[in-house]
């Protein structure tokens, strides 16, 4: 009989829970390394242990690319007189 682990998961986002920020953040490079995914690692507001999102951090956290943590948009000009297209 083959055994089968079943991680528990957070009632309210569903997302496997990690006690320690440390085995989150492995499993996170064992995502990039099997699957080429790059996860980042959040504590949940609700359960208070770690889980894995695909959404980069924003620049408030220290995230260096802030590029990519705009959502990958360009960023908009401060010249004078510029005006966004509207789309």
């Amino acid at each position: 009989m083959a055994y089968y682990f079943v991680p528990k998961r957070c009632p309210s986002t569903s997302k496997i829970m990690y006690v320690q920020r440390q085995t989150a953040l492995r499993a996170a490079d064992q995502s990039e390394t099997e699957r080429g995914v790059r996860l980042w690692v959040y504590k949940c507001g609700f359960c208070g242990t770690w889980h894995l999102t695909h959404t980069p951090p924003h620049s408030d956290y220290g995230e260096a690319d802030s590029f990519r943590s705009a959502g990958g948009h360009k960023p908009h000009s401060r010249k004078r007189g510029y005006k966004p297209r509207r789309r």
